[in-house]
């Protein structure tokens, strides 16, 4: 396998949700509407701003995504969160205050128990995000 990534999909939203992620994590973002795309002809006129495919990498990292385009509706659960595991602590609290802003904090970020830096948070598009920072072992 060469690597596993997240693909998500938001309601008509896409390019904030995926500018606001470039915006906190950093990364290289590309965007493709469906007006853009080879099936722009086969999609209804008001469906061309939509987002097809977004992909924002980075070093360590790559979130991929889309509009809705299938009409089914989108349902976010808590079934899935991201996991943003952090080379250190400036970078961990940097990162949660980003994606915390218009969100919701679920758990500060505190030194827990089993030797890490650790808290989560449900962002304003509603995608739960979990932050891990290992201390240094003393």
């Amino acid at each position: 396998m060469k690597n596993l990534v997240p693909y998500l999909t938001f309601g008509k939203d896409c390019r904030e949700a995926m500018g606001f992620y470039q915006e906190a994590l950093g990364g290289e973002l590309k965007l493709m509407t469906v007006g853009e795309s080879p099936a722009a002809g086969k999609m209804p006129r008001e469906m061309h701003g939509l987002i097809m495919h977004a992909d924002l990498t980075g070093g360590a990292f790559a979130l991929m995504a889309s509009d809705d385009l299938g009409g089914e509706g989108v349902k976010v659960g808590n079934a899935i969160n991201l996991m943003v595991n952090c080379s250190g602590e400036e970078e961990i609290r940097s990162i949660f205050a980003k994606l915390a802003r218009g969100g919701k904090v679920n758990s500060e970020l505190k030194v827990e128990f089993w030797g890490s830096v650790y808290g989560d948070l449900t962002d304003k598009f509603g995608l739960r995000w979990m932050f891990n920072f290992d201390l240094p072992k003393a």
